[in-house]
Order: structure tokens, then sequence, then C-alpha cells
């Protein structure tokens, strides 16, 4: 009894400690303008949002430029975000990449979890939020998924100077 007792409070501390988390994930995907971010960059802010959060994420960034602050700021928003979504909905390990491709600033969130179907799935504010920041700067989303297959989020956001829609 004792052991059971024990273990169901590690669990709950266990539990606890992947909330904290998920609300500070939030709590930048809201919009805190993170320091790190505007000093070193994407790649580095990314590596820091994965190193908070309460699952293992690998991050792999083809990145080395600085670009403009609202490109970095939506793509960073936009990858808390998604991995917001996959530690809450979706199973380890998750991928963030970072690259350029085309000239565009490409980002990918990917989870091994359970997946879902993105035409009947209601879409939360995340997704609305995702959307919104990469529509205002000319830049799109494509989430990949299915019932029982992994997730992957994309976005990509033009590096040529747009005008950021109102």
């Amino acid at each position: 009894a004792e052991g059971a007792d024990k273990a169901a409070g590690l669990i709950a501390q266990m539990a606890a400690d992947t909330q904290d988390a998920i609300d500070q994930i939030q709590a930048l995907a809201n919009g805190i303008y993170p320091p790190l971010l505007e000093a070193e960059g994407l790649a580095p802010a990314v590596r820091a949002l994965a190193e908070m959060a309460p699952a293992e994420v690998r991050v792999e960034a083809d990145v080395s430029d600085r670009y403009p602050l609202p490109v970095e700021g939506a793509v960073y928003f936009c990858a808390s975000e998604a991995l917001t979504n996959a530690v809450k909905h979706g199973e380890g390990p998750i991928t963030i990449k970072l690259s350029v491709r085309s000239g565009e600033l490409e980002f990918t969130v990917s989870d091994s979890g359970p997946g879902f179907d993105p035409d009947t799935v209601q879409r939360g504010s995340g997704l609305t939020n995702m959307t919104d920041r990469l529509d205002a700067l000319e830049g799109n989303i494509t989430i990949i998924s299915q019932p029982g297959q992994a997730t992957t989020v994309t976005g990509r956001l033009p590096l040529t100077p747009v005008e950021v829609k109102a």
C-alpha cells in the first residue's frame, strides 16, 4: 500500500509538472516576445522552447541568417503553438525542423501520435492563431494527419519584404 501511495504521488507530481510546462509554452505562444529570439535569432529560441517541453523534442535547424523580426516572431509563435498541440494530443518524439527553401522560411513540427482527420476536427484557437499569423505575412500552413498516423504541421513564410496586412 505504501508503494502504491508513493507511486500515485509521483504520478500526480509528474502530471502537475507537465501541466506547468504546457502552461509556460502556451504563455509564450500567446505573444510574449522572448528576449532570446530578439537577441540570438530563431534557431536558438526554438531550441530553448524545445528544452522546456515536457516531452522529447529534437530540433533540426538549417537556418543561420537573421530574418525580419515579424517573420521570426511568426515562425517562433507558430512552432510554439504546434509544439503545444503535439505535447497535448500527440506522442513523442517530436521533431521541429527549420529551413529555407525557394525563398521561404519553413518550419515543420511532427509527432508520432494517434493523428486526426483535419477535415472533421474543429479548429481550435491554436490552429486559428497560427493560420492568422502566417496569413498576415502572406504565408501559409499545412496540416497533414489522419487517424492512426503521425501529424505534421508545416508553415511557410516568404522572405521577400511584404506589407503586413492590417
